[in-house]
Protein backbone atom coordinates (compact mmCIF):
# COMPACT_ATOMS: atom_id res chain seq x y z
CA UNK A 1 0.00 0.00 0.00
CA UNK A 2 1.50 3.42 -0.65
CA UNK A 3 0.82 5.69 1.95
CA UNK A 4 0.91 9.93 1.00
CA UNK A 5 3.54 11.48 2.49
CA UNK A 6 3.34 14.58 1.46
CA UNK A 7 1.91 18.03 1.73
CA UNK A 8 -1.32 19.27 -0.43
CA UNK A 9 -1.72 22.85 -0.69
CA UNK A 10 -4.73 25.02 -1.73
CA UNK A 11 -4.16 28.03 -3.47
CA UNK A 12 -6.89 30.60 -5.34
CA UNK A 13 -4.55 33.23 -8.24
CA UNK A 14 -6.59 35.47 -10.38
CA UNK A 15 -5.82 35.29 -13.92
CA UNK A 16 -6.60 38.32 -16.26
CA UNK A 17 -6.23 36.34 -19.10
CA UNK A 18 -9.37 34.53 -17.71
CA UNK A 19 -10.80 37.10 -15.70
CA UNK A 20 -11.89 34.88 -13.34
CA UNK A 21 -10.43 33.32 -9.74
CA UNK A 22 -8.38 29.35 -10.55
CA UNK A 23 -8.36 27.04 -7.51
CA UNK A 24 -4.95 25.48 -7.64
CA UNK A 25 -3.58 21.92 -5.99
CA UNK A 26 -0.35 21.92 -4.90
CA UNK A 27 1.65 18.91 -3.78
CA UNK A 28 4.83 19.00 -1.86
CA UNK A 29 6.59 15.75 -1.58
CA UNK A 30 7.82 14.60 1.46
CA UNK A 31 11.42 15.55 1.27
CA UNK A 32 10.80 18.56 0.02
CA UNK A 33 13.58 21.27 0.31
CA UNK A 34 13.97 24.88 -0.84
CA UNK A 35 17.41 23.66 -1.15
CA UNK A 36 16.83 21.66 -4.36
CA UNK A 37 15.46 22.11 -7.97
CA UNK A 38 12.35 20.40 -8.66
CA UNK A 39 10.83 19.63 -11.74
CA UNK A 40 7.18 20.46 -12.17
CA UNK A 41 3.94 18.60 -13.13
CA UNK A 42 0.84 20.16 -13.99
CA UNK A 43 -2.52 18.18 -13.52
CA UNK A 44 -5.62 18.96 -15.55
CA UNK A 45 -8.55 17.28 -13.86
CA UNK A 46 -6.58 18.11 -10.95
CA UNK A 47 -8.78 17.44 -8.36
CA UNK A 48 -9.89 14.39 -10.47
CA UNK A 49 -5.76 13.36 -10.48
CA UNK A 50 -5.68 13.88 -6.90
CA UNK A 51 -8.78 12.25 -6.16
CA UNK A 52 -8.86 8.97 -8.50
CA UNK A 53 -5.81 8.94 -9.75
CA UNK A 54 -3.73 8.89 -6.62
CA UNK A 55 -1.09 11.33 -8.09
CA UNK A 56 0.59 12.44 -4.79
CA UNK A 57 1.16 9.01 -3.29
CA UNK A 58 2.56 7.77 -7.17
CA UNK A 59 4.84 10.69 -7.19
CA UNK A 60 6.14 10.08 -3.74
CA UNK A 61 6.34 6.36 -4.54
CA UNK A 62 8.05 6.68 -7.95
CA UNK A 63 10.53 9.52 -6.43
CA UNK A 64 11.47 6.98 -3.58
CA UNK A 65 12.11 4.32 -5.99
CA UNK A 66 14.74 7.16 -7.74
CA UNK A 67 12.33 6.29 -11.20
CA UNK A 68 12.15 10.01 -11.25
CA UNK A 69 13.41 13.31 -10.86
CA UNK A 70 12.17 15.44 -7.35
CA UNK A 71 8.69 16.68 -8.51
CA UNK A 72 6.13 19.20 -7.60
CA UNK A 73 2.65 18.28 -8.29
CA UNK A 74 0.17 21.62 -9.74
CA UNK A 75 -3.13 20.31 -10.01
CA UNK A 76 -5.86 22.73 -11.87
CA UNK A 77 -9.54 21.48 -10.98
CA UNK A 78 -12.45 22.76 -13.53
CA UNK A 79 -15.81 24.13 -12.02
CA UNK A 80 -17.83 22.13 -13.69
CA UNK A 81 -18.05 19.88 -16.97
CA UNK A 82 -19.35 22.82 -18.86
CA UNK A 83 -16.58 24.77 -17.55
CA UNK A 84 -13.93 22.15 -18.37
CA UNK A 85 -15.22 21.80 -22.32
CA UNK A 86 -15.15 25.60 -22.70
CA UNK A 87 -11.42 25.80 -21.29
CA UNK A 88 -10.06 22.32 -22.82
CA UNK A 89 -12.00 21.94 -26.02
CA UNK A 90 -10.15 23.50 -28.89
CA UNK A 91 -13.12 25.13 -29.73
CA UNK A 92 -14.47 26.23 -26.10
CA UNK A 93 -15.16 29.77 -25.80
CA UNK A 94 -12.23 30.12 -22.86
CA UNK A 95 -9.60 27.71 -24.74
CA UNK A 96 -7.36 30.45 -25.98
CA UNK A 97 -7.18 32.22 -22.50
CA UNK A 98 -6.74 28.99 -21.07
CA UNK A 99 -3.64 28.43 -22.81
CA UNK A 100 -2.62 31.85 -22.34
CA UNK A 101 -3.02 31.26 -18.67
CA UNK A 102 -1.09 28.32 -18.41
CA UNK A 103 1.88 30.05 -20.65
CA UNK A 104 1.80 33.64 -18.99
CA UNK A 105 0.77 33.31 -15.54
CA UNK A 106 0.69 29.75 -14.20
CA UNK A 107 4.60 29.09 -15.36
CA UNK A 108 6.10 32.25 -13.87
CA UNK A 109 3.75 32.30 -10.98
CA UNK A 110 5.19 28.85 -10.21
CA UNK A 111 8.87 29.40 -11.00
CA UNK A 112 8.72 32.62 -8.21
CA UNK A 113 7.18 30.74 -5.74
CA UNK A 114 9.15 27.28 -5.97
CA UNK A 115 12.77 26.12 -6.50
CA UNK A 116 11.88 25.27 -10.69
CA UNK A 117 13.99 24.72 -13.42
CA UNK A 118 12.61 27.60 -14.88
CA UNK A 119 12.93 26.08 -18.48
CA UNK A 120 10.72 23.92 -20.95
CA UNK A 121 11.83 20.42 -20.11
CA UNK A 122 11.51 21.30 -16.20
CA UNK A 123 7.56 21.36 -16.77
CA UNK A 124 5.18 18.55 -17.73
CA UNK A 125 1.51 18.66 -17.83
CA UNK A 126 -0.81 15.43 -17.57
CA UNK A 127 -4.31 15.18 -18.56
CA UNK A 128 -6.97 12.78 -19.71
CA UNK A 129 -9.32 13.19 -22.37
CA UNK A 130 -9.67 16.54 -23.17
CA UNK A 131 -7.20 17.24 -20.51
CA UNK A 132 -4.60 15.67 -22.71
CA UNK A 133 -5.81 17.52 -25.57
CA UNK A 134 -5.33 21.10 -24.15
CA UNK A 135 -1.82 19.65 -22.32
CA UNK A 136 -0.83 18.66 -25.87
CA UNK A 137 -1.96 21.98 -27.62
CA UNK A 138 -0.48 24.47 -25.10
CA UNK A 139 2.78 22.58 -25.51
CA UNK A 140 2.33 22.58 -29.49
CA UNK A 141 1.81 26.56 -28.85
CA UNK A 142 4.48 27.05 -26.18
CA UNK A 143 7.30 24.55 -26.73
CA UNK A 144 9.83 26.20 -25.00
CA UNK A 145 7.82 26.76 -22.05
CA UNK A 146 6.30 23.60 -21.69
CA UNK A 147 8.46 20.57 -22.60
CA UNK A 148 7.32 16.80 -21.62
CA UNK A 149 3.19 15.86 -22.00
CA UNK A 150 1.55 12.90 -20.91
CA UNK A 151 -1.83 11.93 -22.64
CA UNK A 152 -3.95 9.87 -21.66
CA UNK A 153 -6.68 8.53 -23.96
CA UNK A 154 -7.19 12.18 -25.57
CA UNK A 155 -9.60 13.50 -28.06
CA UNK A 156 -8.42 14.32 -30.78
CA UNK A 157 -9.46 16.17 -34.26
CA UNK A 158 -8.63 16.80 -37.63
CA UNK A 159 -7.38 20.23 -36.50
CA UNK A 160 -4.72 18.44 -34.19
CA UNK A 161 -3.78 15.93 -36.23
CA UNK A 162 -3.02 19.33 -38.60
CA UNK A 163 -1.30 21.10 -35.87
CA UNK A 164 1.14 18.01 -35.06
CA UNK A 165 1.42 17.69 -38.94
CA UNK A 166 2.37 20.96 -39.00
CA UNK A 167 4.76 21.37 -35.75
CA UNK A 168 8.50 21.89 -36.72
CA UNK A 169 10.62 21.98 -33.46
CA UNK A 170 9.41 18.24 -32.42
CA UNK A 171 12.74 17.98 -30.35
CA UNK A 172 11.59 20.33 -28.25
CA UNK A 173 8.93 17.67 -26.71
CA UNK A 174 8.82 14.33 -24.96
CA UNK A 175 5.68 12.62 -25.30
CA UNK A 176 3.71 10.02 -23.23
CA UNK A 177 0.36 8.91 -24.75
CA UNK A 178 -1.58 6.13 -23.86
CA UNK A 179 -4.92 4.94 -25.52
CA UNK A 180 -7.73 2.14 -24.50
CA UNK A 181 -8.65 -0.62 -27.04
CA UNK A 182 -12.50 -0.38 -25.95
CA UNK A 183 -12.36 3.73 -26.83
CA UNK A 184 -14.19 2.96 -29.56
CA UNK A 185 -17.59 4.36 -28.65
CA UNK A 186 -16.82 7.37 -26.30
CA UNK A 187 -19.78 9.56 -24.65
CA UNK A 188 -18.58 12.86 -25.15
CA UNK A 189 -19.44 16.18 -23.01
CA UNK A 190 -21.39 17.49 -26.09
CA UNK A 191 -23.57 14.11 -25.99
CA UNK A 192 -22.05 12.41 -29.15
CA UNK A 193 -20.60 8.80 -29.19
CA UNK A 194 -17.12 9.01 -30.94
CA UNK A 195 -14.58 6.52 -31.77
CA UNK A 196 -11.59 7.22 -29.57
CA UNK A 197 -9.40 4.79 -30.91
CA UNK A 198 -9.18 5.65 -34.95
CA UNK A 199 -7.86 8.91 -34.32
CA UNK A 200 -5.40 8.00 -31.18
CA UNK A 201 -3.34 5.84 -33.50
CA UNK A 202 -3.30 8.28 -36.40
CA UNK A 203 -1.65 10.77 -34.21
CA UNK A 204 0.24 7.93 -33.14
CA UNK A 205 2.05 7.82 -36.50
CA UNK A 206 2.17 11.23 -37.08
CA UNK A 207 4.60 11.92 -33.85
CA UNK A 208 6.27 9.10 -34.71
CA UNK A 209 6.88 10.61 -38.22
CA UNK A 210 7.63 13.74 -36.88
CA UNK A 211 10.84 12.16 -34.75
CA UNK A 212 9.31 13.33 -31.28
CA UNK A 213 10.76 11.96 -28.00
CA UNK A 214 7.64 9.41 -27.89
CA UNK A 215 6.06 6.96 -25.82
CA UNK A 216 2.85 4.92 -26.94
CA UNK A 217 1.14 2.49 -24.73
CA UNK A 218 -2.31 0.63 -25.59
CA UNK A 219 -4.02 -1.02 -22.53
CA UNK A 220 -6.98 -3.47 -22.57
CA UNK A 221 -9.81 -1.15 -20.98
CA UNK A 222 -12.08 1.97 -21.87
CA UNK A 223 -12.51 5.65 -20.84
CA UNK A 224 -12.18 5.29 -17.39
CA UNK A 225 -10.12 6.20 -14.37
CA UNK A 226 -10.26 2.54 -13.88
CA UNK A 227 -7.60 2.23 -16.32
CA UNK A 228 -6.20 5.50 -16.47
CA UNK A 229 -5.23 5.22 -12.50
CA UNK A 230 -2.71 2.06 -13.37
CA UNK A 231 -1.28 3.98 -16.37
CA UNK A 232 -0.30 6.83 -14.26
CA UNK A 233 3.14 4.99 -12.71
CA UNK A 234 4.02 4.29 -16.31
CA UNK A 235 3.05 7.72 -17.33
CA UNK A 236 5.18 9.43 -15.38
CA UNK A 237 8.27 7.27 -15.72
CA UNK A 238 8.04 8.20 -18.61
CA UNK A 239 8.24 11.99 -18.80
CA UNK A 240 9.62 12.60 -15.57
CA UNK A 241 12.72 10.03 -15.28
CA UNK A 242 16.03 11.47 -14.49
Amino acid sequence: MIIQKGTVMEQTVYSRELGEDMPLLVYLPSTFSPLYKYSVLIAQDGKDYFMFGKIGRVVEQLMEERAIDRTIVVGIPYANVDDRYEKYHPNGTKHAAYVKFLANELAPLIDREFPTYQMGMGRSFIGDSLGGTVSLLTALTYPHTFGKIAMQSPYINDMILEKVEQFSEPHLLKLYHSIGTEETAVKTTDGRVRDFVTPNRQVRDRFLQKGFDYTYEEFAGDHTWTYWQPDLPKALASILAF
